[in-house]
C-alpha cells in the first residue's frame, strides 16, 4: 500500500451508502450557514459513478421547473451524510448521460420490482406488528 494510500485511507466512510447508476436516490447533504447548519436533501436518478478510494464520486439528475439540473458528489465527503436508494431500475449502461436529451416518457426507466428500497426504521417496526381488529 503506498503512502499516499495509507493516508487517505484514514478519510474513507466505514460502510459507505449502497447504490448503483439508475438507482432514485435521495442524496442528504450538511449545510452550513454563517454558525448554523441544516440537512439538504438532492433527490434525483444516479446517472454516473465514477473515480476509486477517496476520489469516488457520483451525479445525480433531477428536473426543477422544466430544466435539468445535476450535482456531484464526492461519495466520501463529511458533508454527504446519507444516500437513500428509494427505487431501483433496470439498465444497460454504466453511464446514463443520454438522459439528459430526453423528457416526459422518454426519460422513463424500467423499475426493478424486487427491490424494497430502504425504508424508516419506524416502517419496518410497525409492519413486523401484529394489527387487532376492530370491534
Amino acid at each position: 500500500m503506498s503512502r499516499v494510500a495509507k493516508a487517505a485511507a484514514g478519510y474513507l466512510k466505514k460502510d459507505p451508502p449502497k447504490f448503483q447508476v439508475g438507482d432514485t436516490v435521495d442524496v442528504q447533504v450538511r449545510i452550513q450557514e454563517g454558525d448554523k447548519e441544516r440537512i439538504q436533501t438532492f433527490s434525483g436518478v444516479v446517472l454516473a459513478m465514477k473515480g476509486t478510494g477517496i476520489s469516488k464520486s457520483f451525479t445525480v439528475r433531477r428536473i426543477v421547473q422544466g430544466e435539468g439540473v445535476e450535482r456531484v458528489f464526492p461519495l466520501h465527503s463529511p458533508f454527504v451524510v446519507d444516500v437513500i436508494s428509494r427505487k431501483r431500475s433496470r439498465v444497460r449502461r454504466a453511464k446514463l448521460f443520454y438522459l439528459r436529451g430526453r423528457t416526459g416518457k422518454s426519460a422513463r426507466m424500467k423499475e426493478q420490482l424486487d427491490f424494497q428500497g430502504e425504508k424508516a426504521p419506524a416502517l419496518k417496526a410497525s409492519k413486523n406488528k401484529e394489527v387487532a381488529p376492530k370491534a
